[in-house]
């Protein structure tokens, strides 16, 4: 009988089911949604001896409509959709018309809406079904389309997610066309329950990770929003990290030679990346936006020009009473030469002199005025002297160290969470990108021996994007020379790891990240010849 399973072939239910079996196991391990897909209609093809198959999909933001996926007719040569990348040319199957009608004429649709298996021995006979686009497919081909096996894809929570069509099963003695038989049905049925669980576990896991991903998304861009000077360094810095593991990955020559990437440790990396500098969550706005030496909720050099209109008022009255006018002029013109100088030292610059943050002291005591409450004090106070001789760029040592202190809150935050073994280094990655080699760096004073190398990599592309960063308060974007001078003087003095440093010279890192996001004015000819520490190729 057509359905009975006879001693003889036992065996051969035995090695389908064995094949079965295996087939289930593939499709748990399968991360890749169209290896998957492929995954499923190859097997279903080998195990019921089918010549060829389609496998449909009802897509969660589109539940009325089949798409094609995955087409595989062998005899024909044809392999369409998935890892292939031959687009399929054809319309979705709709599951209701315009007016709401159930498309049933349809074997696809109709198995769907009926939630039933369709078992079709032979297409040219069958009544009751539109085989009409199948058979124009038979004559432009001269193809014979004659058995179908339909059945619905069922994930565990009983919703019909696709569809798997097999056509033409072949008798495995003859190779003729049969009809598809009871155990190629409930083999069929079987896989495709198995392959609808996958397929639902993988989508769901992918829905988990585009949530998770978002929702790191959404800290940086409202870290990246609470300061106008640092939009954009929480995207950065993670696109410089990957281009630089990237080329790590890739180089046969060197210490780094054997280091490897797995796509896991690529998401990983990636992930430590996007929350680099989640702590930053914490940090006054004030002191991350400091754009000058004296600002604070506003820039306090205002407070210090009114001052100077006072002395010069007083210089006035002083002229009124002697009618010296030469030594007023002379007065005037000393009093706008320090207010000018002043303003400069607002300024934050790399490197402040000596002598500049001496006359700042000097300015201070020469000049006295009479305060708001009648009593005559310094010209500057002990704060706006501390802040205008600050020896580079805008922040105080106390400010320093509440930035400085983010490093802290990230490592503290991200240790908190219980990562996944996939995802369990992300707190070492992210918290090391502000140590150094040689142990000076923080929040932990570790070596390069006690990092890993993601965690180097991070350091280097943080400091790189700071250097070449147009949006900074206290600086302009410097070129590709003058950074990659200071990233090799930091290699040199210790700070930046050696091997990392050359590859990302040699690989030309650095070109292919200013080519996203760097002016065109910064991007100069470089001459690595002339990069401090570079060893070359």
């Amino acid at each position: 009988m057509h359905g009975t399973v006879t001693l003889a072939g036992v065996p051969e239910l035995i090695r389908r089911l064995t094949e079965l079996n295996e087939v289930g196991i593939a499709l748990s391990q399968e991360k890749d949604i169209d290896r998957l897909l492929e995954t499923i209609l190859i097997a279903a093809k080998q195990i019921t001896r089918a010549d060829g198959g389609t496998l449909y999909r009802r897509h969660a933001t589109d539940k009325d409509t089949l798409h094609f996926e995955i087409i595989r007719t062998d005899s024909l040569g044809i392999a369409m959709g998935g890892t292939t990348g031959v687009k399929i040319p054809f319309a979705p199957i709709a599951l209701r018309d315009a007016g709401g009608r159930e498309n049933t004429s349809m074997v696809a649709a109709y198995a769907v809406l009926k939630d039933r298996t369709v078992n079709i021995a032979d297409a040219y006979r069958e009544e009751g079904f539109d085989f009409s686009g199948t058979k124009a497919f038979d004559t432009r081909t001269g193809y014979h389309s004659q058995s179908f096996l339909t059945v619905p894809m069922k994930n565990h929570e009983g919703e019909i997610i696709g569809v798997l069509q097999l056509i033409n099963a072949k008798d495995p003695v003859t190779g003729a066309i049969v009809a598809f038989s009871e155990t190629d049905e409930r083999l069929a049925a079987s896989l495709a329950s198995q392959a609808a669980v996958a397929l639902t576990n993988r989508l769901l896991m992918l829905q988990l990770e585009d949530l998770f991903e978002s929702f790191i998304k959404l800290i940086n861009e409202a870290i990246d929003d609470k300061s106008a000077y640092t939009g954009g360094h929480c995207h950065r810095v993670p696109v410089l990290t990957m281009l630089l593991a990237e080329a790590a990955h890739q180089t046969q020559t060197g210490p780094l030679a054997p280091w490897q990437m797995s796509d896991k440790d690529r998401y990983e990396l990636k992930i430590a990346g996007l929350l680099h500098d989640c702590g930053k969550v914490t940090t006054p706005v004030h002191v991350v936006d400091k754009a000058t030496k004296l600002q604070t909720i506003h820039d306090r050099i205002e407070q210090v020009d009114t001052r100077f209109e006072v002395i010069k008022r007083d210089a006035e009255i002083a002229r009124l009473r002697t009618q010296d006018e030469p030594a007023y002029r002379a007065r005037l013109q000393e009093i706008e030469a320090d207010r000018e100088f002043l303003r400069a030292c607002n300024i934050g610059v790399e490197a402040m002199s000596t002598a500049d943050r001496e006359r700042v002291h000097d300015i201070s005591c020469k000049y006295r005025w009479t305060n708001p409450g009648g009593r005559e004090v310094d010209f500057l106070t002990t704060d706006e002297i501390e802040n205008l001789t600050i020896p580079a760029g805008t922040l105080t040592p106390a400010e320093r160290r509440v930035i400085n202190h983010h490093i802290e809150v990230t490592i503290k935050m991200l240790e908190a969470l219980p990562w996944p073994r996939d995802l369990k280094n992300v707190p070492e990655y992210a918290g090391g990108h502000h140590e150094r080699m040689d142990g000076k760096g923080y929040p932990r004073g570790l070596t390069r021996d006690q990092m890993s190398v993601q965690a180097r990599i991070m350091g280097i592309a943080d400091i790189f994007e700071a250097l070449t960063a147009r949006d900074r308060p206290y600086k302009k974007g410097k070129t590709l020379t003058e950074s990659l001078q200071i990233l090799g003087q930091m290699k040199l003095n210790g700070h930046v790891d050696p091997d990392l440093f050359d590859i990302f010279v040699r690989e030309r890192v650095y070109l292919r990240y200013a080519q996203q996001f760097m002016d065109p004015a910064q991007i100069d000819a470089v001459d690595v010849s002339r990069i401090p520490g570079y060893t070359g190729a």
